[in-house]
């Protein structure tokens, strides 16, 4: 199918660059490798309250780091697209045959690439700090963090589209990602909340992220908990993606 080769062909563009500076991926994993080894020694003590199983504490807290790199890995992304739009490269696109929601996908395809690859390697540091790792729910959660780029992907190229100018995309990427980091439970349970923060939170999709992974690594297969976070994610994803290929449209326009 062509669209399928367009999207190869800008998922191969896009990946190139990176390759070509490959340092990125690891200076970006800073910030949670930082998380692991100063902030989650004190949760230890904390083992027995709500939400924080004692002697759990490293199963709850890795899921939602990942769930955190996921969400502030890729809101940033719209900055390239804003690089691409000053140079012109995204205006040449627009006049070549490459289907349209292809160019996207393929950015959006390289940006979980790199999370992916961060993902598995902080969780390879977390197991010598004490993460039990169940390889099947480990393996399971993957499509579930994909989603969660993929919809901050999208969301981020969709304002770097509609702002063109950095100074817009940074204030509006910080008041997004930081009360839907809050609201999530990433790095404490949200069962520790009172009772209205709790219900603030369930208006939030990636919260049901946050429990569905959770589980996951708890092997608790079984749990609804899994199915209710995969499907929101999944249409929250789609209709982000949908949101930026329509901001991608306008421009021709």
């Amino acid at each position: 199918m062509k669209i399928l080769n367009d999207v190869k062909l800008m998922y191969a563009r896009s990946m190139g660059h990176t390759l070509r500076n490959p340092i990125y991926v690891f200076v970006s994993l800073f910030q949670p490798v930082l998380y692991l080894i100063l902030f989650m020694p004190l949760l230890q003590n904390l083992g027995g309250v709500p939400g924080l199983p004692a002697g759990q504490t490293v199963q709850v807290f890795i899921p939602g780091l990942l769930v955190m790199l996921a969400l502030f890995g890729s809101a940033f992304v719209g900055f390239n697209i804003i690089d691409d739009i000053r140079s012109g490269v995204i205006e040449r696109f627009l006049v070549t045959p490459v289907s349209r929601p292809a160019i996207l996908l393929g950015m959006i395809l390289k940006d979980v690439t790199v999370f992916i690859v961060q993902c598995i390697l902080i969780t390879l540091i977390a197991i010598p700090l004490g993460l039990q790792l169940n390889v099947a729910g480990f393996l399971l959660t993957l499509p579930l963090y994909a989603m969660i780029a993929v919809t901050m992907a999208s969301m981020s190229y969709s304002f770097g589209l509609i702002y063109k100018l950095e100074d817009n995309l940074a204030p509006t990427l910080n008041l997004i990602t930081l009360p839907v980091s809050l609201l999530s439970g990433i790095i404490l349970p949200m069962a520790l909340a009172p009772t209205w923060l709790q219900d603030l939170a369930k208006l939030n999709p990636f919260s049901y992220a946050v429990d569905a992974s959770r589980d996951l690594f708890a092997g608790n297969f079984g749990n609804m908990e899994i199915i209710e976070g995969y499907l929101i994610i999944t249409l929250f994803a789609l209709a982000m993606f949908w949101w930026s290929t329509k901001s991608l449209g306008k421009m021709i326009g």
